[in-house]
């Protein structure tokens, strides 16, 4: 691959981040890793939504600028993606002002194509979605399905983007190209919104929303999410009407745009008729995820059962994100719903990385110490029978990152790390060390520790300080490209010293990992 460039939505900064916010954030992640193993050119886009009404009332109850409380929570979103280790490229800010200027030249390059136009509108907007909805959006009670309100009627004389001159252009690609969304059984869903398309605002008036990007040359409009949030996308790469950046051209289109599905439509029909207004390609993906639920029930605030991903890490004394990362990434299969429980996050966190995958490694080394003095010999070399499962495990997990299903990729992993567990005890190396078949022993071992190489390489995206540990331990380079990766790793030689064998991973129910009661 010559470029991989992938992006997250960006999150409303009204508040903190929350563990919905942490998986798309982990799931982007560790796409974006495993496919900087596959090519050298890669970028990583995240960042916050900073505009509109719920800002500007929610900062004013806090007695704060909405400047100012835009910083305060910008800042809450970027430590939490440090603690979780999420290695993005730029972290954008809808107040940037670099991307505020670039909003209003898009916005007037489509009024002058006539792509916007003015117009006056009486209709229902829900806050909470910063959105118009029509009647059929709504709930039998006339509730907003997402946010269980009913919608005001608002009145004003707004700028429209002509969303319905692209609509059969919007059907015909995503029809044509079937793994345009992601999962493709999505695509009948935004087939079925489509129908009934309508134009949409993307201008508030100034007397009702003051804080957004000023329309140029109009006082009394500002530029509504649409325009501002979506062209995040591009405005980060350097796009400009007038010019734009040779970033802009390495990368875009995008690769992948992963988002939640609850704003599937805005990506997959919005997005694309600004984008074909502008005359820029379209994203090769939208991979839409489901929700995380908590103990099988639904995020909310009224039941109190919100809850932040570092406050996971700090009641589980965790040092390092990934094992969060890894019961996150594997959460769900791709596209569904996803559940966090404490005591399910344990259990498989437990099993998965320190009971399986660091106990194989830390025995093999073990006995590598203890029968060999830690030495590779030559004849232990180049007789692997696990070969060619490690191998077909690399182009397994290569094909499922294709598909972005991260779950099932991480489900071949584990698998890998189990065949390897097997083969370990069906060859029993310490009886045949004490039946002096010593050569045989060696070459057990040996085996084992090429393939946890392989598997050092493919844990990386979703555990990178773990699988680090274990690339120092095995003296293998984690930075080796996938397309290269071989099962022949291992050089003959010294590998490893008895005090240089430690644990990857400890499990998290274990006196030294607990290091005292939990929080």
């Amino acid at each position: 691959m010559e470029k991989f460039y992938i992006t997250t939505a960006i999150d409303y900064v009204n508040g903190a981040p929350h563990i919905g916010h942490a998986y798309e954030k982990i799931l982007t992640d560790v796409i974006y890793r495993h496919f900087t193993q596959r090519c050298d050119k890669t970028y990583f886009l995240t960042g916050t939504d900073e505009h509109g009404i719920k800002i500007q009332k929610t900062s004013k109850e806090n007695n704060m600028s909405e400047k100012d409380f835009c910083d305060m929570n910008a800042q809450k979103f970027k430590d939490a993606w440090k603690a979780l280790n999420i290695d993005y490229t730029k972290f954008i800010r809808t107040t940037d002002e670099a991307h505020e200027k670039v909003v209003q030249k898009i916005f007037k390059k489509l009024l002058d194509k006539g792509d916007i136009y003015k117009h006056s509108y009486t209709g229902l907007y829900c806050s909470g979605c910063e959105a118009f909805l029509s009647e059929k959006d709504l709930t039998e009670d006339g509730l907003c399905p997402d946010h269980q309100k009913k919608p005001e009627v608002v009145s004003e004389e707004n700028y429209f983007f002509r969303l319905t001159k692209y609509k059969d252009a919007i059907i015909k690609h995503i029809k044509i190209n079937p793994d345009f969304i992601v999962p493709s059984y999505r695509a009948n869903e935004v087939l079925n919104q489509l129908e009934n398309i309508e134009d949409i605002s993307v201008s508030r008036s100034k007397s009702n929303v003051s804080w957004n990007i000023p329309v140029l040359g109009d006082d009394e409009q500002g530029i509504y999410v649409w325009i501002d949030a979506l062209s995040n996308y591009i405005t980060a790469l350097g796009y400009d009407p007038d010019g734009s950046s040779d970033l802009f051209e390495d990368f875009w289109p995008a690769d992948v745009q992963v988002i939640g599905k609850d704003i599937l439509k805005f990506h997959s029909i919005y997005w694309l008729g600004i984008l074909m207004a502008l005359d820029l390609p379209l994203p090769k993906h939208i991979l839409a995820h489901g929700w995380i639920t908590i103990d099988q029930t639904k995020m909310s605030k009224s039941l109190g059962n919100v809850i932040s991903p570092t406050s996971i890490m700090e009641a589980f004394n965790l040092e390092i994100s990934d094992p969060l990362r890894y019961y996150m990434a594997s959460a769900a299969p791709c596209g569904k719903d996803g559940n966090y429980s404490d005591e399910d996050f344990k259990e498989k966190v437990n099993a998965h990385l320190a009971n399986s995958m660091g106990n194989l490694l830390n025995r093999t080394l073990s006995m590598l110490v203890k029968y060999f003095e830690g030495n590779i010999k030559p004849e232990f070399l180049g007789k692997n029978e696990l070969a060619q499962a490690a191998i077909d495990t690399v182009k397994a997990v290569k094909h499922h990152f294709d598909y972005y299903e991260v779950t099932e990729a991480a489900q071949k992993i584990i698998e890998l790390v189990d065949i390897t567990n097997k083969y370990v005890t069906d060859n029993a190396p310490w009886t045949l060390a004490k039946e002096g078949n010593i050569e045989k022993c060696g070459e057990v071992l040996t085996n084992v520790l090429e393939v946890m190489c392989v598997i050092t390489s493919l844990i990386y995206p979703f555990c990178p300080n773990i699988a680090q540990k274990m690339a120092e331990q095995l003296s293998f380079d984690i930075n080796i490209k996938l397309d290269d990766l071989t099962c022949s790793n291992i050089k003959a030689g010294h590998l490893i010293d008895k005090e240089n064998i430690k644990p990857v991973f400890l499990r998290m129910d274990s006196e030294l990992a607990d290091k005292g009661s939990k929080k």
